[in-house]
């Protein structure tokens, strides 16, 4: 992969590359992910896929991400309960470009339709970005902390991690509890400019149930239920970590509210082969990017501590 020392020496352009019939002959397979698998996701909130994605794809996803100085120019900080705060560049259109390919291709889109029981839009995208030796604490907290704010009545809602670079405890990869989607919405408050869980309801839910690192290699996901209690620890290792996140909605899960996220939206699910096919191609400036001004779901919450 490129080395992360060299995005400031990388060109902000993106290729212009006409689409229309670089995938037209390919078929979008339904979702291969076993009963087994399903069944895992349902009792633990979380299913791990090992090298969903190749090795030369997620390389074309650390070009993309190196040379799309946009991506890094409208990355804004988020603060943890500590002061310390991690980066984040957060869209609702996924796109026609690499990075839309990889959230509506074929692989993420029928997973996570089979894990949610039918169709899904997307609703949003985002990429965390800790470099090394840096970054903050993402706090205990459940999506549908927040999203219920949104006007998602009903849980019918998951996340797809994609490990972009080698991540482990020490450069402050992804945890989990196993089974706490199944503990339902707990209360959520303000946490520095985050939203997170009650902590006591937190550390007594980690007295009786496992915590679980998504220890990775580029090209392993994690998809994660709405409700699952996630965290991630700051980045005191020598090496970037990087992780793209994928949102889903339910399609019957229309939001009852409008707000800085999509109601539904028909998803153009694309054959797994288009992110080989937009190789180079990135949005830059042309991607609309989240103002997080316009995010007003956290002034909901009382400030926790």
């Amino acid at each position: 992969m490129a080395a992360r020392g060299a995005r400031s020496a990388a060109p902000d352009f993106h290729a212009e590359v006409d689409m229309s019939h670089a995938v037209s002959h390919s078929i979008v397979p339904e979702s291969t992910l076993r009963t087994s698998e399903v069944e895992a996701f349902a009792r633990d909130g979380f299913l791990i896929k090992r090298g969903l994605f190749a090795r030369d794809e997620m390389r074309l996803l650390d070009e993309a991400f190196v040379g799309d100085r946009a991506m890094h120019r409208r990355a804004y900080a988020v603060a943890d309960d500590a002061g310390a705060s991690t980066e984040i560049a957060l869209w609702n259109d996924p796109g026609d470009d690499l990075f839309g390919a990889f959230a509506r291709c074929a692989r993420m889109v029928r997973g996570a339709e089979a894990l949610l029981g039918g169709e899904v839009y997307h609703y949003h995208s985002k990429i965390t970005m800790k470099p090394p030796g840096g970054g903050g604490t993402w706090n205990w907290h459940q999506d549908y902390g927040y999203w219920y704010k949104n006007g998602c009545l009903y849980p019918d809602m998951l996340t797809v991690a994609v490990a972009m670079n080698a991540a482990n405890r020490e450069n402050g990869c992804l945890e989990v509890i196993r089974g706490s989607h199944r503990l339902g919405r707990i209360e959520h408050g303000q946490v520095g400019s985050q939203t997170g869980a009650d902590p006591e309801r937190v550390r007594a839910v980690l007295e009786r149930s496992e915590r679980v690192a998504f220890e990775a290699e580029p090209g392993d996901v994690m998809f994660f239920h709405c409700n699952t209690l996630h965290t991630s620890a700051p980045n005191r290792s020598q090496r970037p970590r990087d992780l793209f996140l994928i949102a889903y909605n339910a399609a019957a899960n229309d939001p009852c509210l409008p707000h800085h996220h999509p109601g539904y939206t028909k998803l153009d699910v694309l054959p797994d082969d288009a992110i080989r096919a937009r190789a180079g191609v990135w949005a830059g400036e042309s991607r609309v990017f989240l103002d997080p001004a316009e995010d007003k779901s956290i002034y909901g919450f009382r400030r926790l501590g």
